[in-house]
């Protein structure tokens, strides 16, 4: 259960119960998540809030190339230095709604539930991409545990249902996909424009890379053995098999009937 929701705790959602009976987390298992990674180069996030959750969020937002405003009286020492060097902007003040306009996306990580309750009504009237952190029917989307070596970033949700289950299954992830497959990644990206250019449907380039990852010798073996040009043999001969198909398919195709 989040932390700032479960029964005997003070409300910190929009229903105002006064003290949580947890009703506002009972589907929490029940709803459907559309799970989708967010291109955030370029684009305005706004973090209210300038604690320690606030400064874990501004960081996860300029891991990702985001341009991170900050809402905050008081901010985290880390936060007033990041503000300094200008890798973020920080108005020093309370929030109001007009602190979201040309925003993509809020996060807030104030320990105030009204503020929170107001940014959430705020965000929803503009239809924008809300989360408040630790309370899930305060937020339309969440943010889940990353696994992230490289290219690769592997999503860990639990729907909110127990992030401590979520942080083990994020540590043995990581153990068990680590630089060897963020590597792969790298070498198979490098084929993918051969690959769009050459092979003429998505059905040839899905069988062509699945044949080179599912197949034998296994690559991710060669990788972690240190044997990168073989690998890359592998590849090459997998390329010569498309094109020979792709050329006997054509002239199939262009052989006049008898």
């Amino acid at each position: 259960m989040p932390a700032q929701a479960y029964a005997g705790k003070e409300c910190v959602c929009q229903f105002r119960k006064g003290i949580c009976d947890q009703s506002c987390v009972r589907d929490m298992l029940e709803t459907p998540l559309y799970i989708a990674c967010l291109k955030l180069k370029g684009r305005n996030c706004l973090v209210v809030g300038g604690g320690d959750v606030g400064l874990e969020k501004v960081e996860g937002l300029l891991a990702c190339d985001g341009d991170v405003t900050l809402v905050a009286p008081d901010a985290h020492p880390e936060l007033q230095r990041l503000a300094e060097e200008g890798s973020i902007t920080w108005h020093r003040k309370r929030y109001e709604p007009g602190d979201l306009e040309g925003k993509f996306m809020v996060i807030a990580a104030t320990n105030d539930s009204e503020v929170n309750i107001g940014v959430y009504y705020d965000a929803e009237k503009r239809a924008m991409l809300v989360n408040v952190v630790d309370v899930p029917p305060l937020c339309n989307f969440i943010l889940p545990a990353i696994v992230r070596t490289g290219p690769l970033a592997i999503a860990i949700s639990t729907a909110g249902a127990s992030p401590a289950l979520a942080k083990r299954m994020k540590r043995e992830i990581s153990e068990l996909f680590g630089e060897d497959y963020a590597r792969l990644a790298v070498i198979l990206n490098d084929a993918r424009g051969w690959a769009k250019s050459t092979l003429p449907t998505y059905q040839d380039r899905k069988e062509f890379f699945e044949g080179i990852v599912n197949g034998e010798p296994d690559p991710i073996e060669l990788v972690r053995e240190g044997r990168e040009s073989e690998v890359l043999e592998l590849i090459e001969r997998h390329k010569e098999r498309a094109a020979a198909a792709l050329a006997a398919g054509n002239a199939v195709l262009a052989k006049p009937a008898e």
